[in-house]
């Protein structure tokens, strides 16, 4: 997708208004079909929010016992959102073509509802790209450290995970603002 058609993506991160990419309109690649990063050393600082979301499933018992705070490792929301945080600051270093952007802030929410966690996290930046795919590692770096702390309560008889899960990990919103506005 051009430079210009992904800050008009929808707000789900998906494909550009009015229909979708073609090969050929990929950023991450050169004319010979190498990787690069996308350079955007002529665009504009803009004011930029993403925010995604995702959520664990969890049996009840663990629910409770994280709601409880009597899970032997610790506070699991607490240290799940250190890890968030922490992702996002990070996320230039795990994902290859990934700028790195000066964060400015980081908000995470976790929603504890019936069988699940919920993990909405808000990335804001003042620079040349967007901030979704820090988002996005915040949001399922949290989720991991959340499976990490229960693990033990969450395996079954033969080590296996049948009712935990990651899913509808995504962006929600995009927002984009020049300065000063």
């Amino acid at each position: 997708m051009s430079d210009e058609r992904a800050e008009t993506a929808g707000a789900t991160g998906g494909e550009p208004e009015g229909g979708s990419a073609s090969t050929g309109d990929l950023t991450h690649t050169d004319t010979s079909g190498e990787v690069r990063m996308v350079d955007v050393g002529d665009k504009p600082d803009t004011s930029r929010r993403a925010v995604a979301r995702g959520e664990i499933r969890l049996t009840p018992s663990t629910i409770a016992a994280v709601e409880a705070d009597e899970v032997g490792k610790g506070d699991v929301l607490a240290t799940a959102r250190v890890g968030a945080v922490q992702a996002v600051k990070h996320t230039w270093e795990t994902i290859p073509m990934c700028h790195q952007i000066p964060i400015t802030n980081v908000d995470t929410d976790f929603s504890v509802g019936d069988g699940r966690i919920e993990l909405t996290v808000a990335v804001e930046t003042t620079g040349k790209t967007g901030c979704e795919m820090e988002a996005l590692e915040g949001v399922t770096t949290g989720l991991n450290v959340v499976w990490d702390m229960v693990k033990a309560a969450e395996k079954d008889d033969d080590g296996g995970y049948p009712d935990t899960g990651i899913t509808c990990v995504e962006v929600v919103a995009k927002e984009k603002r020049a300065l000063g506005e």
